[in-house]
């Protein structure tokens, strides 16, 4: 008598674990946001010291000079990508809203009112054209405020307040690829 052959088994392929994937998908934004905080306040303390360079010993003048204006800009510049860091790790791997993604552009048109209000003087805008010595004055402080409340106004825009996320996972890097679309013509 011939024994018939024993069923294959199949294969066991693992069960993916969405609760660790999500775990770990919540600890990696968790970083992403310390990371952003961490940065936002080292910008902070450079933007201080652009501002108020007493606070370290280093008052050389009785107006505000370029050198000032550079550290306080590179402090700002530094505290929006720490904001954006933070921002963009709020929204935990799903598509940012349209408000959100005009609060990124406004903090970017925010620097870059900032940028040029800050350096009008020394690309000969400002009321201290060259030859004079340029500093910073109190249309440039108007201007600095201006951006930096549009700066503001962006980083409100990107705080994902009245968003649900939907009840499936996040896309994953590489899903929301474009495919060929086929048209045919008959």
């Amino acid at each position: 008598m011939s024994n018939p052959d024993p069923p294959t088994p199949e294969p066991i392929t693992p069960r993916p674990i969405v609760g660790i994937r999500r775990l770990r998908m919540a600890m990696d934004h968790d970083l992403r946001i310390r990371l952003g905080l961490a940065i936002t306040v080292g910008g902070f303390v450079v933007f201080l010291i652009g501002c108020h360079p007493a606070l370290i010993g280093m008052d050389r003048s009785q107006v505000i000079g370029v050198v000032q204006i550079v550290v306080f800009l590179v402090g700002l510049l530094v505290m929006c990508l720490g904001g954006y860091i933070c921002g963009i790790a709020l929204w935990k791997g799903y598509p940012l809203s349209i408000a959100a993604d005009i609060g990124l552009r406004l903090v970017g048109t925010g620097y870059v009112i900032t940028f040029f209000c800050g350096f009008a003087d020394v690309f000969g805008l400002g009321s201290h054209k060259p030859p004079n010595i340029p500093f910073f004055g109190p249309w440039q402080a108007r201007g600095v405020i201006f951006g930096e409340l549009v700066i503001a106004i962006g980083f409100f825009m990107l705080i994902p307040l009245f968003f649900h996320p939907p009840k499936q996972e996040p896309p994953q890097a590489g899903e929301n690829q474009d495919k060929p679309i086929t048209v045919n013509i008959s």
